[in-house]
């Protein structure tokens, strides 16, 4: 987030381990009216904790597998493997023109391992990567490293929703969906789109593998999500690299969503035109400052960035009653053990702890990139759903239920999205990356999904489609949309 010429700086972003998908918010109670936008439900189904990864049961996998050492990793592959051509070979028919062939060319490598095979005509050594070779109609992943540590991280779901999304490339070329010309981009929107469809197959239970419930498991899914990111660049180094575009963290998790919720026909669909209407006019690159340098991407949350943001929304709000902010503890207390940040309406006060925000918005060291997203903006999205409380106060709507909590999420979208335009006057700016950091914090801890209490809904899916909904949309789309 660019900070404005005064303070003159960046918000951008940084890293924290995905152990932390256990958030500090509690989950709220209530009814919802709209199937999508039910705070109890994730694209329909029902939002509940439950068994995920491999099943007990699983029948043993069949296939060969190719330089293979014969361990778990592999193994878990290969049903996975066997898992995505099951659903394929059910549901290609109905959602995409030719014919069904399964993948039969496997290959497992070790990209720690000096003598590892070539394949597809290129080094997989130090190769952190898992891939499809359309040439040669192969599959191949890395046993050594990308395969283990998202297991390790993010649970076996993530290994199948990576290799759902590699077989994803295959189904593409199987039903012509591409031309010379499709860019990667759409291409990789495609196949994140194609691996949220089958993960909704395995949530419905008709896996005989695997086993996803639609809370913690689909987080952990979706967190993975964020690893595979675009990584920040200014655009003229970019195109001096020649670096192909696939999406930032919040364009991977929205295509994945296409499919869970409307299918794989849907996917077929993804074209620039689609991907640009999703993206909006967000910002996509990192800024360069006029003697080549790329800006600054920290800042120290301070109590004149605060009371910026501050400024910033009573604009974007124009409220008769503002809220005012609090430093101190003892004016208003969070309700929630953990939380930074907190709402009191009776004296319409928005409550921060500095020094724990601060560690919100602090840089985690990164493990070869399998890591959530941590950074300014996580804090600033979390202090501005306080300010969107206070928003709903002036309206008269309800602050303690769970259409209030996915509200919160959606007005703060739209405070994010005000923040995105530069705008005289105003000290704050969205820039590449701030908005990923938002998804990570409605993943890792829900606060800008929460209500006045500091309850969360269950599904960290539903509260991106809140968040996305504000981002995208405008301000009464969120009353309407979520009561």
């Amino acid at each position: 987030m660019t900070i404005g010429r005064a303070l003159a700086s960046t918000l951008t972003a940084a890293a924290v381990t995905a152990g932390l998908l256990t958030g500090c918010s509690s989950t709220v109670g209530g009814e919802a009216v709209s199937p999508l936008y039910d705070p109890f439900r994730v694209g329909g189904l029902p939002a509940v904790d439950g068994p995920s990864g491999l099943r007990a049961d699983a029948p043993d996998p069949v296939g060969v597998v190719l330089h293979t050492d014969g361990g778990d990793i592999d193994r878990l592959a290969l049903l996975a493997v066997n898992d995505v051509a099951d659903f394929w070979s059910q549901h290609y028919a109905d959602a995409l023109p030719g014919d069904f062939e399964p993948v039969e060319r496997l290959v497992s490598y070790d990209s720690n391992d000096p003598s590892s095979p070539r394949v597809c005509g290129g080094r997989t050594y130090k190769l952190v990567n898992a891939f499809f070779c359309p040439p040669l109609d192969l599959m191949a992943w890395d046993r050594g490293v990308m395969v283990p540590v998202g297991q390790k991280f993010f649970g076996d779901m993530s290994v199948v929703a990576l290799i759902a999304h590699e077989y994803g490339h295959a189904v593409q070329r199987m039903a012509g969906l591409l031309e010379e010309d499709t860019s990667p981009l759409v291409i990789e929107q495609q196949a994140d789109c194609f691996a949220g469809a089958h993960q909704r197959w395995v949530v419905e239970g008709n896996s005989p593998r695997f086993t996803l419930d639609t809370g913690d498991g689909l987080n952990h899914v979706l967190a993975a999500a964020l690893t595979i990111r675009d990584p920040l660049v200014p655009e003229i180094v970019a195109e001096m690299l020649d670096v192909a575009e696939h999406g930032n963290a919040l364009d991977r998790i929205s295509a994945f969503q296409l499919g869970f919720i409307n299918g794989a026909q849907t996917c077929a669909a993804i074209d620039e035109a689609e991907v640009a209407q999703r993206r909006g006019d967000l910002p996509r690159n990192l800024e360069m400052s006029a003697d080549g340098k790329v800006e600054s991407v920290d800042v120290t949350l301070d109590e004149s960035v605060l009371a910026a943001l501050m400024d910033d929304l009573d604009t974007i709000f124009d409220l008769p009653h503002p809220p005012t902010l609090s430093l101190d503890p003892d004016d208003c207390g969070s309700p929630q053990p953990g939380a930074p940040v907190a709402y009191c309406p009776d004296d319409n006060t928005v409550g921060v702890d500095l020094p724990a925000l601060q560690e919100f918005a602090t840089p985690a060291s990164e493990y070869r990139n399998l890591v959530l997203l941590q950074g300014d903006n996580t804090a600033i999205s979390a202090l501005t759903s306080r300010y969107v409380l206070a928003v709903q106060r002036e309206r008269g709507v309800s602050l303690d239920t769970a259409e209030a909590a996915l509200r919160t999420a959606c007005l703060t979208g739209f405070a994010q999205q005000a923040m995105a335009e530069r705008v005289p006057g105003r000290q704050l700016v969205l820039s590449a990356g701030d908005v990923d950091e938002a998804v990570a914090g409605l993943l890792v801890n829900g606060i800008a999904a929460s209500n006045v209490t500091g309850a969360t809904v269950p599904a960290g899916f539903t509260r991106i489609v809140a968040y996305r909904s504000g981002l995208l949309g405008d301000l009464e789309l969120c009353y309407s949309r979520f009561g």
